[in-house]
């Protein structure tokens, strides 16, 4: 059998380490969204209190419209004797001068201003940044890819993909949200600026679409207009080939801003274009999803993603294929077995059920929740952020707490291996963020020079994971070469052999974490090194195995 050569080689840390907090990364954690509600909480705080005390200031401005306005009704309009009461032209004269100035250059709504710009300052550090919005952008569109949805039933908060010419529901979730004009500008903007046209098309369509809806009307929280969105859609159809699109929403355009030179620039430059040659496409045709140049896999991979672990069925025919109560031999299991599910056999993947409890979930996830920090993956001999991994990990020591002592007890007794420090690396507890994934890639190092390696005790031999919650769509583990899918299943582990008996690595244990559709993913991965296994894990007398 043969395997593309390009594939993604990564790796994460092997022990604690302190990285940097990024001043955008609360896309990555789920964890840390959950978080920013109560920051919000404090804004809607801070907003009523600015509400009340506006209209507070203007039911004084009312108070004193009245006072005047009644003076000109009823005062003003009687006798001309009136206004020869010195008492009447006093308050009268004193007003002009006075009041009337008091009430047009009052800095009450500028203190009140300033104290709700004040009290959101306080907050700011909690407050997600542009890097934020743009995780949380390319998050949506990874959905879009991955699972194949519809962005027009995206923007009406459901889940569906076109299944023989028909929007087929994916997934219905119990609490949604539509999108606005404004939010679907803001994901085609992010595409558009980094040249993804394809997906900036999309999003601005219908961006386009609600803007129309509700006549072009501003909202003072929108960032885009109407006319920003027939901006950028315009760009992006001529740059998928589409001008004669591009001019007709050029010409729109120009109707809400007719002196904008540069549109009449672009108009003069398609038209131009549509004469030397015919438009070749209509409206919504030609556009193709680009090619990836990095992920050889990508169909394979996307496909396993949809079918979140269906497929199985088919391999539960394989008769070498079985689910036990297992012990392993060890004495500490024969009064409480564990339930073992073989899924494969090549690589040798297995399912343990009830592997933890959910006090033992909540213990882990509780340590390790300070110490989260943005994933990284191998960049040659260092360590980075990279798009492919889109999550927040932390590193705990057997001595951080007594479940995580408990949970290695537990691994060596299924296993049978030692996984003990150094042989064993740290529990790494990870919470995946918004449309959170982890592409293809191998556990085990392919280069001498991979982080792996640091603990001088040879390669990971094997790897055991734990789901330590469940998740409503979405979050499979996907065996690209092995063709199949495993869907998370809550309090069990999953455990598989990344080197062959030779120590070779074993190609068909490629695998990636699926992106999550809806929940809040969280796993605890302990990976298992070769040295200290000489007698748990003998070697093979035939080097081919």
């Amino acid at each position: 059998m043969k395997y593309p050569a390009c594939v993604y080689f990564i790796w994460g840390f092997l022990c604690v380490s302190v990285i940097p907090v990024s001043l955008g990364e609360m896309y990555t954690s789920l964890l840390n969204v959950r978080q920013a509600i109560s920051v919000e909480r404090k804004l809607i705080d801070y907003l009523r209190t600015y509400i009340d005390h506006e209209m507070e200031r203007l039911e004084d401005i009312k108070r004193f419209y009245a006072k005047v306005s009644d003076l000109h009704a009823d005062l003003y309009k009687g006798p001309a004797t009136a206004m020869a009461n010195p008492l009447v032209a006093f308050t009268l004269i004193k007003r002009l001068q006075s009041e009337w100035l008091n009430v047009v250059y009052s800095n009450e709504a500028q203190e009140n201003a300033q104290a709700l710009r004040s009290s959101y300052k306080e907050e700011e550090a909690d407050l997600p940044k542009l890097e934020d919005l743009q995780g949380a952008a390319k998050g949506l569109m990874r959905l879009q890819d991955v699972y194949a949805l519809q962005v027009a039933s995206l923007v009406r908060g459901r889940f569906q993909r076109v299944t023989n010419g028909k929007p087929i529901d994916i997934y219905l979730p119990t609490v949604s949200v539509p999108l606005s004009g404004d939010d679907c500008f803001l994901v085609g903007k992010v595409a558009y600026e980094q040249e993804d046209y394809y997906h900036s098309v999309q999003w601005l369509e219908e961006s386009v679409r609600l803007f129309r809806g509700t006549g072009g009307e501003w909202s003072p929280e929108n960032e885009g207009t109407l006319e920003d969105a027939l901006d950028h859609l315009a760009f992006s159809h001529f740059k998928t080939g589409n001008v004669s699109y591009a001019l007709s929403l050029s010409q729109e355009l120009l109707h809400h801003d007719p002196m904008n030179g540069r549109v009449l620039q672009n108009v003069d430059k398609y038209e131009k274009l549509l004469v030397k040659s015919p438009p070749i496409s209509t409206r919504g045709d030609g556009l193709r999803r680009p090619n990836s140049s990095h992920l050889t896999t990508r169909d394979t991979y996307e496909r396993l993603c949809q079918t979140q672990g269906s497929q199985q069925k088919m391999q539960f025919k394989n008769p070498r294929l079985f689910c036990d109560y297992f012990t392993n031999g060890n004495p500490k299991l024969l009064l409480l077995p564990v339930r073992r599910e073989v899924l494969s056999l090549r690589p040798y993947v297995v399912l343990y059920h009830n592997f933890i409890t959910d006090t033992e979930v909540e213990d882990i996830k509780r340590v390790a929740q300070p110490g989260l920090r943005r994933s990284v993956v191998a960049a040659g001999e260092k360590q980075a952020t990279a798009e492919y991994r889109i999550s927040k990990s932390a590193w705990l020591k057997g001595s951080a707490h007594s479940t995580v002592g408990k949970m290695d007890q537990r691994i060596s007794m299924l296993t049978g291996l030692n996984v003990n420090h150094p042989y064993g690396e740290y529990l790494q507890v990870v919470n995946y963020g918004i449309g959170g994934h982890y592409e293809p890639h191998f556990d085990h190092a392919t280069s001498p020079s991979s982080p792996v390696f640091r603990l001088k005790t040879g390669n990971r031999v094997a790897t055991f994971m734990i789901y330590l919650s469940p998740v409503e769509a979405g979050g499979s583990t996907a065996f690209i070469y092995a063709n199949f899918s495993v869907p998370v299943v809550e309090k069990a582990a999953i455990f598989w052999w990344n080197l062959h008996r030779n120590g070779q690595g074993d190609v068909d244990t490629l695998h990636a974490g699926c992106p999550v559709l809806i929940g809040d993913k969280w796993v605890a991965n302990k990976w298992i090194h070769e040295h200290g296994q000489e007698f748990q894990h003998r070697c093979s007398l035939n080097p081919e195995e």
